[in-house]
């Protein structure tokens, strides 16, 4: 990534001013599974996460969540169980690729479904 780029762009990683605060007043506190790194400072209460790669608040995981709004005092360290019904924690996918298209839409093949027939228009009066 260009230096341009870096400074220009806050959504394709940390600014350098952010990088600066970062080394200057951060302390490293931990990484989740997707790469990105979590800090606090090291004489305040701030929290903060450096993504790795694009800046998307929903890429980042629950408990790490919690700990970065201070609901919780500790970090998420090690792996938590999950429960059996639990997924994967994805990141938002609207707007990518891997977002979910329902048959019919605009931007892929096939049809929807006809309505039941319980759907009454509104119409104006």
């Amino acid at each position: 990534m260009g230096l341009l780029s870096q400074i220009f762009t806050w959504w394709n990683g940390a600014t350098p001013w952010t990088r600066f605060f970062t080394w200057r007043h951060g302390q490293k506190v931990g990484t989740d599974q997707f790469g990105n790194l979590y800090f606090k400072e090291k004489n305040g209460p701030r929290r903060w996460v450096l993504y790795a790669g694009e800046a998307e608040a929903s890429g980042v995981p629950p408990l790490w969540n919690a700990w970065l709004h201070h609901t919780v005092a500790t970090a998420p360290l090690e792996p938590q169980s999950a429960y059996e019904w639990e997924k994967e924690h994805r990141p938002n996918l609207t707007g990518t690729a891997a977002a979910y298209r329902p048959p019919g839409d605009i931007t892929g093949p096939g049809q929807r479904d006809r309505a039941t027939g319980d759907y009454e228009p509104w119409r104006p009066v």
